[in-house]
């Protein structure tokens, strides 16, 4: 070999204490650690010595690799420093940071879009403890203890008197004790269940409305959630009411609207029926009247509920209710 390790580390030493640039010292270590440079030839001309000095250079050689690569970006890295530091200014001229903006979660959106709704429709915003009492949870909405109706919601129970909510009822009572009618009230928010498959989880998020005033019909409840529908989907969907049971309201029913992906023609999401479930409603039961000291014989409301993933499915076309807690950015940036 011409020269040995230590007079090719002494060279680049030297170059690279000449350098004035960082152009400057990504040539120096090119021509010394880059494919053809002098380091790079050493190591590969090893073979060529005499056997008994070949572990010895071998060692020195792959030391000093290190050692230069790690001079050569200490200074490439000071001259980056000094080149923003021009006089103890900025450089204005350097592109900025591009910020990523975040989103609403779409059940978020949807949950907005409901509740702005009703708002342009006159009711007020309210909302409750998630972790609640079976007084009202249950007993308030005439569900008393051992009653059938508590077998049609799998309760998370904390204690025998204090459950995690199973719907947003319960907001109810609670606004009715504080405030004589006329009322009106719409109360988002998380609710819990003992369930889950494609179509439920443990944790969804309902919206429970309400209305209490003098001489309110059944015909009021179906305009307000007729000009609901309208204005959450489109002004051509049709709305189907059917009879049903709930026991904090009489009469009760089930709300469908014509299918929003086949237009009442009958598709595997409607079940070929045409139709699709969007919440259950009716007029409020006289026992919860009775139960917050409402006047039975002066006063009439209607409530209903919807739970906001449902909502958001048809909205958008989903078919799997889990995918809104993946937390799989390629879906949530759809939104």
């Amino acid at each position: 070999m011409e020269k040995t390790i230590e007079q090719i580390k002494e060279e680049a030493l030297k170059e690279l204490e000449a350098a004035s640039d960082s152009e400057s010292i990504k040539a120096i270590s090119v021509r010394y650690l880059g494919r053809k440079g002098a380091v790079t030839r050493f190591l590969r001309n090893i073979s060529s010595l005499p056997l008994e000095i070949r572990p010895e250079a071998g060692k020195k050689a792959n030391e000093t690799k290190k050692t230069l690569e790690a001079l050569f970006n200490k200074a490439l890295k000071q001259f980056a420093t000094a080149s923003y530091e021009v006089a103890g200014e900025i450089d204005v001229s350097l592109p900025g940071r591009a910020l990523h903006q975040g989103s609403l979660h779409p059940i978020t959106q949807i949950s907005h879009q409901i509740c702005n709704i009703f708002i342009r429709l006159g009711f007020d915003v309210a909302e409750g403890p998630e972790v609640e009492t079976d007084y009202y949870n249950f007993e308030a909405l005439n569900i008393p203890k051992n009653h059938p109706a508590r077998d049609m919601q799998d309760t998370f129970y904390i204690s025998k008197n204090v459950v995690l909510r199973t719907h947003t009822s319960p907001t109810q009572p609670r606004i009715m004790e504080k405030q004589k009618p006329p009322v009106r009230v719409v109360a988002p928010g998380k609710v819990y269940r003992c369930d889950s498959d494609l179509t439920h989880t443990p944790m969804f998020h309902q919206v429970e409305g309400f209305l209490v005033d003098e001489n309110v019909s059944f015909g009021d409840l179906k305009g307000i959630l007729t000009t609901f529908a309208h204005q959450m989907f489109d002004k051509e969907t049709s709305l189907r009411f059917r009879p049903s049971f709930f026991p904090f309201t009489e009469p009760s029913a089930e709300v469908d609207i014509r299918c929003v992906i086949c237009k009442g023609k009958g598709c595997r999401v409607c079940s070929n029926t045409g139709w699709l479930e969007v919440l259950g409603a009716g007029m409020v039961h006289p026992a919860v009247f009775e139960n917050v000291g409402y006047n039975t014989t002066r006063y009439t409301g209607f409530a209903f509920g919807m739970g906001v993933e449902r909502i958001a499915m048809l909205k958008y076309g989903i078919d799997d209710i889990r995918k809104y807690f993946e937390n799989d950015l390629r879906f949530l940036r759809q939104f």
